[in-house]
């Protein structure tokens, strides 16, 4: 990334005459591109850019359509409508500095925010779990307020917010979609799931049809993880990786929750969840997180080592859940 390309905007987000350092790429991030900004005076922010050259997942049919609920959460406008409706229910995001889709400052849609100097809740929780402990308190307070948004339609934030509908007839039948999907594209990447295919698609069709209907859908990260969450200087969650955030089954938030925190999960869990959906977005989820994998080395995605264990763990663990 030259630095003389993100400068114009820089200045314009952060004022003061100040002059652009340099430009730093930020680990992670593999839908956009994450730039930490550095000025002249040690002034600093966070730069994302959603270009086609910083987006390592192999294109496929369908990506740019919202009324999808999982096509993937690129550009402007799903963040902005995110962080707009996340701000409001009191939740911690990045500060905005600057939002520019019209291409003044860059050749595609780019948002300048905070920049949070802290560590991840993940890197947190590694280093002392007892530290963690009033982070996570807030993280469920957080939750909480977004459990208990409710809006009449599922789908995309910017969607729903914006008066659209989204395909499909309700939560469970997109995701059972979605995960025969995730299964035929794994099957064709693993001959082990391969040789289950026909007990995976049953188990899954089994689930569905015992999840009952909704009319009420509540606020969902979709995928927040711990490194998802930054944590400032006041001890605060800060959500980040906000455009993916749609309205759905709450059950789908505490699936992944629970996936990616093991026993740190328990100051987040909450009474009430529906097992007939647990179940099924458990088995789904698994499915995604083989699948999605299995698809991002296809491309030239840099820590491949990384991602083929995510592929091979989720892998075992939805050849277990034929079973349960």
């Amino acid at each position: 990334m030259a630095r003389e390309q993100l400068a114009g905007g820089a200045r314009a987000a952060l004022g003061g005459g100040r002059r652009l350092e340099s430009v730093e790429r930020v680990a992670g991030g593999s839908k956009k591109g994450v730039y930490r900004l550095v000025m002249d005076d040690a002034t600093t922010a966070i730069a994302y850019l959603w270009d086609d050259t910083e987006n390592y997942w192999p294109t496929a049919e369908g990506d740019d359509d919202l009324t999808d609920p999982f096509s993937p959460g690129l550009g402007l406008s799903l963040f902005e409508a995110a962080h707009t409706r996340l701000d409001a229910l009191g939740v911690r995001v990045p500060a905005i500095r600057l939002l520019d889709r019209d291409g003044a400052h860059y050749p595609a849609d780019l948002a300048i925010v905070e920049d949070l100097r802290g560590e991840s809740l993940e890197a947190l929780l590694a280093r002392d779990r007892r530290a963690a402990a009033p982070v996570m308190a807030r993280l469920a307070e957080s939750l909480e307020a977004m459990r208990l948004h409710r809006a009449p339609a599922y789908g995309k934030v910017a969607v729903v917010d914006g008066g659209g509908t989204s395909r499909g007839t309700s939560c469970a039948d997109v995701v059972l979609d979605r995960a025969l999907r995730d299964l035929a594209e794994a099957t064709s990447r693993d001959a082990r799931i391969a040789g289950a295919r026909d007990r995976l698609e049953e188990r899954l069709r089994g689930l569905a049809a015992t999840v009952r209907p909704r009319t009420e859908y509540a606020f969902v990260h979709g995928e927040l993880g711990p490194d998802h969450v930054l944590v400032d200087r006041d001890g605060n969650p800060v959500a980040i990786d906000i455009e993916g955030s749609m309205y759905f089954d709450v059950e789908w938030e505490h699936v992944f929750l629970r996936i990616r925190l093991h026993d740190a999960y328990r100051p987040l869990a909450v009474d009430g969840l529906d097992e007939d959906r647990l179940a099924l977005y458990m088995l789904a989820q698994r499915l995604s997180l083989t699948a999605g994998p299995l698809r991002l080395l296809d491309g030239d995605f840099p820590d491949r080592a990384f991602m083929a264990g995510i592929a091979e763990h989720n892998l075992k663990q939805a050849l277990a859940l034929m079973h349960t």
